[in-house]
C-alpha cells in the first residue's frame, strides 16, 4: 500500500524536475535521443554515460556554471550574448539536451548538435573593456569552458554520485569528454585526469571575479525563476555546488568559505537532495 501511494508522488516530482531541466518539449527529444536506432559515440555503460546519467549532474552543472564565470572573456561573451537573465531555464534545457544527445544519442544526431553549437559560436564576438576582441569560437576559451565542466562533473559525481569511478575509469571519462570537445573546436584537450588538473592550474592567472561574473553568480544563486515552494531545495543544491568550488574562487566571486559547515551540514543536505532527485527520476521497478 505504501509503495502504491508513493508512486504518484514520485511521478509528479520526476515530471516536474524533468520539465525544468529538459524544457516543455523534453519528452519528444528524450524519445528521439534514447529510442532512435543507430550507432552511438559511447557505449551505454561507459564512464561518460554513467556520470552524465547520474543526478549529481544537478550539482556539477551549477558548479561548472559558477566556475566558468571566472574567465573574464568567457563571462563577457555570456553576459552580452546569452539569455541567462531572461531565459535561464531555456538555456539550461539547451545545455542538458546537448549533453544528452552527444552522450546517449545516435552519432548522426550528436554531430548535428555539435554543428549547431559551432554555428552559434561563430556568431558570438565582441570586445573586452580594454578593446581586446573575443570570440566564442576561440579554442582557448572553448578549452576553459570544457575543463571547467569536466572537472565539475567529475567532482560532483565523486562527492554525490551513486556508482563511483575508479582511477582508470576517471581517465576514460576525461578522454571521452575530450572527443566531444575536439568536435566543438577545442585544440588538444586533456585526456587524463592528471592532464585535466594541469590545464586547470594553467588557467589560474587568467581568472578573476568581474562585475559580470558577480552579477551572474547572484542571479543564479539568489534569483532563480522558481516558485517559492521550490526555492528551499534549489538553495540546498546551490549550497552544495558552492561547497565544491575551489577555496581561491570564493574571494573573486564574494562567496563565503565555511569549510566545517560545508563538509558536514551542506554535504549531508546535498546528499539528501541528490538522493531525492535520483529517486524521483528513476522509474519504479515493475
Amino acid at each position: 500500500m505504501t509503495v502504491l501511494s508513493a508512486n504518484p508522488i514520485r511521478e509528479r516530482l520526476g515530471e516536474a524536475l524533468f520539465l525544468r531541466v529538459a524544457g516543455p518539449d523534453g519528452a519528444r527529444h528524450r524519445d528521439r535521443i534514447h529510442g532512435r536506432p543507430g550507432p552511438r559515440w559511447f557505449e551505454p555503460d561507459s564512464p561518460i554515460a554513467r556520470v552524465h546519467a547520474d543526478s549529481s549532474m544537478f550539482v556539477g552543472g551549477m558548479r561548472a556554471l559558477l566556475l566558468q564565470t571566472l574567465h573574464p572573456a568567457a563571462m563577457r561573451a555570456v553576459s552580452e550574448h546569452s539569455g541567462f537573465r531572461g531565459d535561464m531555464w531555456g538555456r539550461l534545457a539547451r545545455t542538458s539536451r546537448f549533453l544528452a544527445v552527444t552522450t546517449f544519442g545516435t552519432a548522426e544526431d550528436a554531430q548535428q548538435a555539435v554543428d549547431v553549437v559551432r554555428r552559434i559560436h561563430d556568431g558570438v564576438t565582441g570586445t573586452m573593456p580594454d578593446g581586446t576582441p573575443y570570440a566564442a569560437s576561440d579554442p582557448h576559451l572553448l578549452l576553459w569552458v570544457h575543463v571547467a565542466e569536466v572537472d565539475s562533473f567529475l567532482l560532483a559525481h565523486r562527492t554525490y554520485g551513486r556508482e563511483q569511478l575508479d582511477e582508470a575509469e576517471r581517465d576514460t571519462y576525461v578522454a571521452q569528454a575530450a572527443e566531444v570537445a575536439v568536435r566543438l573546436g577545442v585544440v588538444d584537450p586533456p585526456t587524463t585526469y592528471a592532464e585535466l588538473r594541469e590545464v586547470l592550474a594553467g588557467f589560474r592567472p587568467e581568472l578573476r571575479g568581474t562585475p559580470e561574473a558577480r552579477e551572474a553568480v547572484r542571479y543564479v544563486l539568489l534569483k532563480p525563476p522558481l516558485p517559492i515552494a521550490a526555492r528551499p531545495p534549489y538553495a540546498v543544491l546551490s549550497a552544495a555546488a558552492v561547497g565544491l568550488l575551489p577555496w581561491w574562487s570564493r574571494r573573486h566571486l564574494r562567496l563565503p568559505l565555511l569549510p566545517i559547515t560545508e563538509r558536514t551540514v551542506v554535504r549531508a543536505m546535498g546528499s539528501a537532495a541528490v538522493g531525492t532527485i535520483r529517486w524521483a527520476m528513476t522509474p519504479p521497478a515493475a
